[in-house]
């Protein structure tokens, strides 16, 4: 059997550009792609914590350094400067990969900076 789990999470990065005339995609930093195992091309999922909106697209490398998350094409019309993410990366897995599988969380503040990386969701006090 497989199984499709989170491979990364980007927990609250806010996005910097929103490019309606760009041919498609999301420019992530590309720090934040390596840190993430997320590839270039790779299909990704954002949600939107401002609207709600979630949609697919997939991840192109933005300058390393940059802190940029940018929206574009069709997608730039779900997102605006500012609108805070969540972007998730998925992978499928066997039964057998799934014995030592954790994802990779990575946490971001206001600015985009990375402020803590991760293998497990924290549990929150009830």
């Amino acid at each position: 059997m497989q199984i499709t789990m989170l491979k990364a999470k980007l927990h609250r990065p806010s996005v910097t550009h929103s490019e309606l005339g760009y041919e498609g995609s999301c420019a992530i930093d590309g720090n934040v792609l390596d840190l993430s195992g997320i590839r270039e091309y790779e299909q990704i999922q954002i949600y939107n914590v401002n609207t709600g909106a979630r949609f697919t697209t997939y991840a192109i490398r933005a300058e390393a350094g940059s802190r940029i998350f940018s929206v574009n094409g069709a997608a730039a019309r779900l997102a605006c400067p500012g609108d805070i993410l969540i972007i998730c990366a998925y992978c499928t897995l066997d039964e057998q990969e799934l014995n030592n599988y954790h994802p990779t969380l990575i946490y971001f503040d206001q600015d985009n900076q990375v402020v803590r990386t991760g293998h497990s969701i924290p549990v929150q006090p009830a």
